[in-house]
């Protein structure tokens, strides 16, 4: 199975909107991040986002560039920035396909990491639009790809 994990986009500030969703930078930076996903040929059988507005929306902008059914798209709190690790592995190990994209948050991408490294403290670090790739066998995980949010721009620009 590969995981795609990649932090929602920039969001706009508590003040400005208790519901927290993607600034109009940050849609530029996840329509970006997704035509970049689109343009090396990444497909998804199953994506997953946390309930919270602005990994919806990134979640939505990365489903219309792949033309992946907006439907479809799975909401379940295990993906919430302080559920538990261990709790969306185990919901991952029930769903069918071989590669899923989650859309999440920070601490939570973080700490999933690590955790599946069997190591503590930031193993990995998340940007806004970023991706990265773990390939989870029965017997072992292999980081296979890390695509910084820099990276994700000037490719979804070229």
């Amino acid at each position: 199975m590969e995981i795609y994990l990649m932090q929602h986009g920039q969001a706009v500030s508590d003040q400005e909107d208790p519901a927290r969703p993607l600034s109009r930078a940050g849609v530029e930076q996840i329509q970006l991040s997704a035509k970049a996903i689109q343009r090396i040929g990444l497909t998804f059988d199953v994506m997953i986002c946390s309930p919270k507005r602005r990994s919806h929306q990134t979640a939505a902008l990365v489903a219309e560039a792949i033309r992946y059914p907006y439907s479809d798209i799975l909401e379940s709190d295990t993906v919430l920035p302080k559920a538990e690790p261990e709790e969306l592995l185990q919901k991952m190990a029930q769903m069918i396909g071989d590669k899923i994209l989650v859309v999440g948050h920070l601490p939570h991408l973080s700490r999933l990491v690590s955790h599946m490294f069997g190591c503590s403290g930031e193993l990995v670090h998340f940007e806004n639009g970023a991706l990265v790739c773990i390939n989870k066998a029965s017997d072992k995980n292999i980081l296979t790809a890390v695509m910084p949010a820099e990276q994700m721009r000037l490719i979804g620009k070229s």
